[in-house]
């Protein structure tokens, strides 16, 4: 079992306060990652301010461009896998990413694991592509993982699809080694996507038996596409809030900005699950019950918690719980 977290670039008034996200917040997060043993950090996407966040906060909140960010991550840690979870796939060109991506991993040693999406807010994409708001972002971002792959792995790559058109592109460098690509999302069109194109699946707080489910199909399709399942990983994303007492870990819970995230991603990600489930659904007790529930969640068939995001009002309580969970939680797995 692996663990890796999540750091703040595109968290502000999401997860995190306002001001939260700077370059000595994520560098030392991510430093404090390696130290403690964690095997990879992920940095999220959002482009503009989402309408929830507008209605309570009276300035727009920082969201730096994950990238590059990892970047900054990549030169000041040695061990560390550099995660996106996840890139919004619809609202980037596959040419310029592709070059990016390779970039930072070769400059990285091979540390990059690229997550893509749809994205949880539909509204982003209108805004940044209103001439295409009414069209599928899954029809958009089959076509842009298709054309990935092709810049990723051929010598002279074309494509002639309906959103994404270029010919004969010579884009090097090539990863040095294979890149691993996941999918980020719960849905039924999302576990089809992994089975096809994806080295792992990125869902978001599925139940023990909503993971088995889902890696049953996963296993499924992926034979019937000539791939093996076993070389998926199965790495999903919880909210982590650790106290001495079950009651004291909720309560800490509901005071976070995390929870109110997760009830604007009722209409999105999280369509089906109802508010009242978000506690159990998540990482939230001591320990020991933190414990038990990552048990079950191994025993349903995962193999990596992914993009960990532990809410605090601050560094400090940020640093105590990863601290905490870190010391407490993972040597249970090791």
């Amino acid at each position: 079992m692996k663990f890796g977290l999540a750091i703040p670039n595109c968290c502000e008034g999401i997860i995190y306060p306002i001001s939260f996200a700077n370059y000595e917040s994520m560098i030392s997060i991510s430093e404090k990652a390696e130290e403690l043993g964690y095997d990879s950090v992920w940095a999220n996407d959002h482009i503009t301010t989402l309408k929830y966040i507008k209605e309570y906060l009276s300035q727009p909140p920082n969201f730096f461009e994950p990238i590059v960010t990892l970047s900054f991550v990549a030169e000041t840690t040695k061990r560390l896998k550099l995660g996106t979870s996840v890139i919004v796939l619809p609202l980037r060109d596959p040419v310029l990413l592709a070059k990016q991506i390779s970039t930072l991993h070769i400059l990285s040693n091979g540390r990059v694991i690229l997550g893509l999406g749809v994205g949880a807010y539909r509204e982003e994409f209108e805004a940044i592509n209103p001439v295409l708001k009414t069209r599928s972002r899954d029809e958009i971002m089959d076509e842009k993982l298709q054309a990935l792959k092709k810049l990723f792995e051929e010598d002279k790559a074309s494509f002639d699809g309906k959103y994404v058109k270029f010919f004969e592109i010579e884009s090097y460098p090539k990863p040095v080694e294979p890149l691993p690509i996941w999918i980020g999302g719960n849905a039924l069109n999302v576990i089809k996507r992994v089975a096809k194109l994806g080295d792992g699946w990125l869902p978001a707080m599925l139940t023990p038996d909503e993971v088995r489910n889902g890696v049953e199909k996963i296993c499924e399709l992926a034979r019937n596409y000539g791939r093996d399942p076993s070389k998926i990983e199965i790495a999903p994303t919880y909210v982590v809030s650790l106290s001495s007492s079950y009651g004291k870990a909720i309560k800490n819970f509901r005071k976070t900005w995390a929870y109110k995230h997760l009830v604007s991603l009722q209409k999105s990600t999280l369509r089906g699950q109802s508010v009242t489930s978000y506690e159990e659904r998540n990482l939230i007790g001591t320990p020991d019950e933190v414990i038990k529930k990552i048990d079950q969640l191994k025993e349903a068939g995962i193999t990596y918690l992914s993009d960990l995001v532990f809410p605090a009002k601050d560094i400090r309580e940020l640093q105590k719980q990863i601290t905490l969970f870190a010391r407490e939680v993972i040597p249970s797995f090791q």
